[in-house]
């Protein structure tokens, strides 16, 4: 897909990787519509895209789970672009540490976020995206969602839901203008892992959010189903995880008290 002059919604926009794939959008002469549920540093983000880049950029604040926020995102939308190509499900969140010590609303809040709100999402948006001739929806998932990891197991049963929810809809829409893609960064240098204190050693090397972003970015271009973060370290682990999974169970049993004491804090609800 050529980005130029493509109308495109990026959810979770005002900060992070939503953020940065919205600068390398806006540079390809992209035209937004962020969200964010915090409306000053939405503001802010949309005022620094349109002085830098010169881009079209619009904010529209708001709880992404919320439905109103939902339906308003779609009608402004609409009214401002007059259709959409693109819908980019980067909002999320995180909440770390033990299954029993997680309280239900921290659950339910990662299940609300990171999977239902973009599935329903998609949903209220899939009319314009076909209407567009070309449309893609872009589900940021996470590399947690491949491979579980202890200590994350809301998160990764709320990734890997919006996972199989993207490899679902792909075939579901095949030969219907609709292409889905699924991103699966890994710990990414930005403002939610700033809690979580876990390094190289335990699995969590940062990458650079350019980085990221410029390998999503590529993936959007190509029309790829899948981007995955982390090269053939990433691969070989995967393959592991799939072959041997009680290698993968040993090294985290190993891993174990360093790792719960560095990302029991890590929290970005």
């Amino acid at each position: 897909m050529d980005m130029q002059g493509k109308r495109v919604v990026i959810t979770g926009g005002s900060s992070g990787i939503g953020f940065e794939i919205a600068r390398q959008l806006a540079g390809k002469r992209a035209r937004l519509v962020l969200t964010g549920r915090r409306a000053e540093a939405l503001a802010e983000a949309v005022a620094t895209l349109r002085e830098t880049t010169g881009a079209e950029v619009h904010g529209i604040a708001g709880d992404i789970v919320d439905p109103a926020t939902q339906q308003h995102l779609v009608a402004q939308s609409q009214a401002l672009f007059g259709g959409i190509d693109v819908l980019v499900n980067n909002a999320g969140g995180v909440r770390a540490g033990r299954l029993e010590k997680t309280t239900e609303a921290e659950l339910r809040a990662m299940i609300e976020v990171d999977l239902i709100a973009p599935i329903l999402l998609t949903r209220a948006f899939l009319p314009a995206l076909r209407a567009s001739g070309a449309g893609m929806v872009v589900n940021i998932a996470s590399g947690i969602a491949q491979m579980g990891v202890p200590f994350y197991t809301g998160y990764a049963a709320a990734k890997a839901g919006l996972a199989r929810f993207g490899e679902a809809l792909r075939r579901e829409l095949k030969g219907e203008s609709v292409h889905v893609m699924t991103v699966y960064p890994g710990a990414t240098d930005t403002r939610m892992m700033t809690t979580n204190k876990a390094d190289a050693s335990m699995g969590f090397a940062l990458q650079p959010v350019a980085d990221v972003v410029g390998s999503i970015i590529a993936g959007m271009e190509e029309d790829a189903f899948e981007v995955v973060r982390g090269g053939e370290v990433r691969q070989a682990m995967l393959a592991q995880n799939r072959d041997d999974p009680a290698a993968i169970d040993a090294r985290f049993l190993a891993l174990k008290p360093q790792l719960e004491a560095a990302v029991r804090d890590h929290n970005a609800l």
